[in-house]
């Protein structure tokens, strides 16, 4: 570019003048300024100053919706992963204010008067939970079974011990529990992260329990068994149960771990739904020696990787250098000693998730009439739908909730244009689309939001 359209390039200041942008902390406006102007210089061309404003502008406010905020969530979703997953009690949000707020407890002992041991009051409080002689905490659930693998691969094999530093290393696990997580991650990947080599046995629909006996060797450091959690099997299938490995590994002098993943504490019956997730208490009881879970699923507190089991196992756990790096703050356990305490009083039903998985689907339709009401008279066609809900986040992968939908065409923009618009509210409200309508299921949106998006629709209708 030459000089005399180089001198055509706004300066930073008139840009800013122009942009008047007050959403965001004023050296992120500077530096989305300096960069768009970096890419002009090194253009051919130097645009017209509107035409740079804009387009400044658009990339402000793509940086300023990103940021993390409260949304209407009107998928039919529960636990949803992108959003968040499990809502946090009122008492735990309110024990996140108390903590955060000020000085905390966190590792010091009141009675003795120095210091203190970490999370010993809430681990105390999950194994009783559980059932379990003791438990530990982790950030999330791969976590957990990142230290439980490197833990666990790290024993040396008893016949190398004088002589090399050679580990047990083989970690045995059916290939129809070869899952794949949220955000593309796979437990065969999390695994061989750890130092793992993987010895997976049996097929996709069919594992046998002779199947293990054959695999175990003098390298295999465990058995590990993944709860499906996001996705079923049925016709021509079989695996063995929890208390059939047991007794094998048992025999074998081999550990046992399960991935529960989904963190229910209770018969997930109650709510309904037939489809059974089965507890850490149930599984310990079948003879399993560690199982871990996510603390922000079924359970319905703050993201966590929760163990439970034998106690030498998780003090081994705890002793491990990469406990350390896996350890939670104090935000996550305060939230989360809330939410254990709330399990403990059988006050479950004080829980968004499970509040909203239990309210009625004649609850939810006459919040329903009572918002397509409030909306008559706009250019819109909004009427009243029958929804199926699902619990989501890893959890109930076979069932659904019934529910109850509002309905949205609006005759002045395509349905897509008027969903990408209501994506942009304050607060943004994030539906889906189906049968050429733009829906919203009432099973995820809250009480308190409904005023909230009646505001949002009318905006969007009208715009």
């Amino acid at each position: 570019m030459n000089s005399a359209a180089r001198r055509q390039i706004p300066a930073v200041s008139t840009i800013l003048d122009a942009l008047n942008h007050r959403n965001l902390p004023q050296p992120f406006v500077v530096e989305v300024v300096r960069r768009k102007l970096s890419e002009i210089r090194a253009a051919n061309d130097v645009p017209k100053f509107e035409s740079i404003v804009a387009g400044i502008r658009r990339s402000l406010d793509e940086l300023h919706a990103s940021r993390l905020q409260p949304i209407v969530n009107g998928t039919g979703i529960v636990i949803h992963t992108n959003f968040g997953r499990a809502p946090l009690a009122g008492e735990a949000v309110r024990a996140l204010r108390e903590i955060g707020s000020g000085y905390s407890n966190l590792e010091y002992d009141l009675a003795a008067g120095e210091r203190g041991r970490r999370g010993a009051y809430i681990e105390t409080a999950l194994a009783l939970l559980c059932e379990a002689e003791a438990a530990t905490i982790v950030n999330n659930c791969a976590a957990a079974m990142v230290l439980i693998v490197h833990h666990f691969t790290q024993q040396e094999l008893d016949c190398f011990k004088q002589s090399s530093s050679r580990c047990r290393s083989e970690v045995i696990i059916s290939r129809g529990e070869l899952v794949q997580i949220g955000g593309g991650f796979r437990i065969s990947e999390i695994l061989e992260a750890s130092g793992a080599n993987l010895r997976e046995i049996g097929a996709t629909n069919k594992t046998m329990l002779e199947d293990y006996a054959r695999a175990i060797g003098p390298e295999t450091a465990m058995i590990l068994k993944v709860h499906h959690s996001n996705f079923f099997m049925g016709g021509f299938v079989e695996s063995p149960s929890s208390k059939e490995i047991s007794a094998l590994a048992r025999k074998r002098r081999i550990a046992f771990v399960e991935d529960l993943g989904s963190g229910a504490m209770f018969a997930t019956e109650s709510l309904g739904i037939a489809e059974h997730e089965p507890t850490a208490a149930e599984v310990l009881k079948s003879g399993v020696d560690l199982v871990c879970f996510s603390g922000d699923k079924l359970f319905g507190g703050p993201q966590a990787g929760i163990i439970v089991g034998k106690k030498r196992l998780v003090t081994a756990l705890k002793r491990e250098p990469l406990f350390r790096a896996l350890r939670c703050d104090k935000l996550c356990l305060a939230a989360l000693q809330t939410t254990v305490e709330l399990h403990l009083d059988q006050k479950i039903g004080e829980m968004p998730t499970i509040a909203v998985l239990k309210t009625s689907d004649d609850a939810l339709r006459a919040r329903a009439v009572a918002i397509s009401s409030s909306l008559q008279g706009l250019p819109a066609t909004v009427g009243i739908g029958r929804g199926r809900a699902k619990a989501g986040g890893g959890t109930l992968p076979s069932s659904n909730v019934s529910s109850v939908t509002i309905d949205i065409i609006p005759r002045n923009s395509s349905v897509a244009e008027f969903a990408a618009t209501l994506r942009g509210s304050d607060p943004p409200v994030v539906g889906y689309i189906a049968d050429k309508r733009f829906k919203l299921d009432m099973r995820t949106i809250f009480p308190d939001q409904d005023d909230l998006l009646i505001k949002a629709i009318r905006a969007a209708c009208t715009k």
